[in-house]
């Protein structure tokens, strides 16, 4: 069995994007920080960054993070979304509606010229979301 899971990185803010995301997805969430692995060598002032985080939904949706400690070069994701697709209209609007607070919403969902609905959006974490909704 082979899994592909989005894996998104952060400069200090995984754990609150993780934690905004398990509210709007549901499902548990995995927290390993920097300061649990001493001998990775890390500067203890970031021991309570995120060194891998893990959400899983109720539904299977796995989504992963971590944060990026400051002796290494961040750059903000760009040219990959997260996309989410599929035909549970209302639990995919909520998901949109409360992806949208603070969000860029760059389209808005509305009907698709293809069928369905769909939008996009940069949550308030600088994440891109495509949300597909078939009718």
């Amino acid at each position: 069995m082979v899994v592909l899971n989005p894996y998104l990185t952060f400069r200090d803010n995984a754990r609150t994007a993780l934690e905004f995301y398990r509210g709007v997805l549901g499902g548990s969430l995995d927290i390993t920080t920097f300061g649990s692995m001493p001998e990775m060598g890390y500067d203890p002032a970031e021991s309570e960054l995120v060194m891998h985080a893990q959400l899983t939904t109720d539904d299977g949706m796995v989504l992963m993070a971590s944060d990026t400690p400051r002796g290494v070069e961040y750059r903000q994701p760009q040219g990959v979304s997260v996309s989410l697709s599929g035909s549970e209209s209302d639990r995919l609007h909520a998901v949109w509606d409360a992806l949208s607070d603070d969000a860029n919403v760059t389209i808005a969902l509305a009907p698709a010229p293809w069928g369905g609905e769909f939008g996009m959006l940069v949550d308030r974490f600088g994440i891109s979301w495509l949300v597909a909704i078939d009718n």
